[in-house]
């Protein structure tokens, strides 16, 4: 009798499973890498460091004692002096505004702009494609600090005229990944159909196509943005980057250099956080890469 009271009643329908958000699943799988963590810890430092380091530095980065000259680390100043006795913990927290900023300005250069032609190149294809992605070439045939220097030697010294240089150095970079992952979705079926509802192109581009390949550009942009810094710290140490007196993790070590044997600290902060820097960013790129592959999904 229970049985067959059991087998009249009607089935309850079960809700599906809901899928989970792309960008939840991903930050779920970083999170589940302890390098990843590691390096999310190290840029939010950097982050922190490059809004609060003016009002954080125990010193004026520019001011000059040159009674305490070549001061080794200690309590007074845990990173030492300079030939000026300026304080180097000081200038080495105000210049990581000076090499954030390059960085996301450039990247975000190059990046608007090489994204922009990727998808044209990609989506549009025949003459337009070989006029991109030869021009492309030529800039990519070049090695990216010779030509920076190049660029810098045409417009001139200073950190705005760095920021013109390296992000016009990445273009190629984003325009290549952009074409690619453009060819790869451009005969979805989902683009089909907005071409038959009759969506114009710069729609299809910007609505269908663009969203879904964020992906491998964000993952490029933080990768870029360690390269942009290092190429920053490069042209700085050449001179060609921030000016003096004003702090600069190049322009530092490059000052240091000079007197390594006799105050070894000089040189070693400033490279320690151009060290840091890279390694933080290139570490999150590589989990944000691993986290947004959908082939490495389980």
């Amino acid at each position: 009798m229970t049985e067959h009271v059991a087998n009249s009643l009607p089935l309850q329908k079960q809700a599906p499973p809901q899928a989970e958000s792309l960008w939840l699943d991903a930050l779920r799988r970083l999170r589940q890498q302890p390098l990843s963590i590691f390096s999310a810890i190290l840029v939010c430092v950097l982050i922190l460091t490059a809004i609060f380091g003016p009002l954080l530095a125990p010193y004026d980065p520019n001011d000059i004692d040159m009674a305490n000259r070549f001061a080794p680390p200690s309590l007074e100043h845990p990173f030492g002096t300079d030939d000026f006795g300026r304080d180097i913990l000081s200038r080495v927290m105000v210049g990581a505004r000076v090499s954030l900023m390059v960085g996301i300005i450039a990247v975000g250069l190059s990046a608007t702009v090489g994204s922009a032609l990727g998808l044209l190149a990609g989506y549009v294809g025949r003459l337009t494609d070989e006029v991109i992605m030869r021009a492309m070439d030529i800039i990519f045939a070049f090695p990216a600090i010779l030509l920076a220097i190049a660029i810098m030697a045409a417009l001139g010294r200073g950190v705005g005229n760095a920021m013109i240089a390296i992000g016009i150095v990445y273009i190629p970079i984003f325009a290549r990944i952009t074409r690619g992952s453009v060819l790869s979705v451009r005969e979805e079926v989902y683009i089909e159909a907005a071409r038959s509802i009759g969506s114009t192109d710069g729609r299809i581009m910007t609505r269908h196509i663009l969203p879904n390949i964020l992906s491998p550009i964000i993952v490029e942009i933080t990768l870029s943005l360690s390269f942009a810094i290092l190429a920053e710290a490069a042209l700085s140490f050449f001179g060609l980057g921030t000016q003096p007196p004003d702090p600069s993790w190049g322009r530092m070590l490059s000052e240091g250099r000079a007197y390594f044997q006799q105050s070894v600290w000089l040189a070693i902060f400033p490279g320690l956080a151009i060290m840091l820097t890279v390694l933080g960013f290139n570490l999150l790129g590589d989990g944000l890469r691993d986290a947004l592959d959908p082939a490495l999904k389980t």
